[in-house]
């Protein structure tokens, strides 16, 4: 049976990750705080950050983009596309 949190993005009760995604203060308010689903979605959400900023993954500065955005996503104001971001095209 999957582990259950209140998720602070989604508001519901759903299944939580089965991991802690890093190992911070900020990796357990995820791990206690986060559903499956919204993980998903903010990982979504910083593949489009990294491929319009054009970060390079095991770099500091992604590392410092990266937990920004994840404080931000989840337990802040949310985060923004970034200005020049266009979908692709259909």
């Amino acid at each position: 049976m999957s582990r259950m949190v209140k998720c602070v993005k989604l508001g519901k009760e759903l299944p939580g990750l089965s991991y802690k995604p890093f190992p911070t203060p900020l990796g357990q308010r995820v791990y206690e705080n986060v559903s499956e689903e919204a993980w998903k979605m903010f990982t979504e959400h910083f593949k489009m950050v990294m491929n319009e900023y054009h970060l390079i993954g095991g770099k500091q500065e992604t590392n410092d983009v990266f937990f920004d955005q994840c404080e931000k996503f989840f337990f802040g104001e949310g985060v923004a596309k970034p200005a020049e971001y266009k979908p692709p095209a259909t």
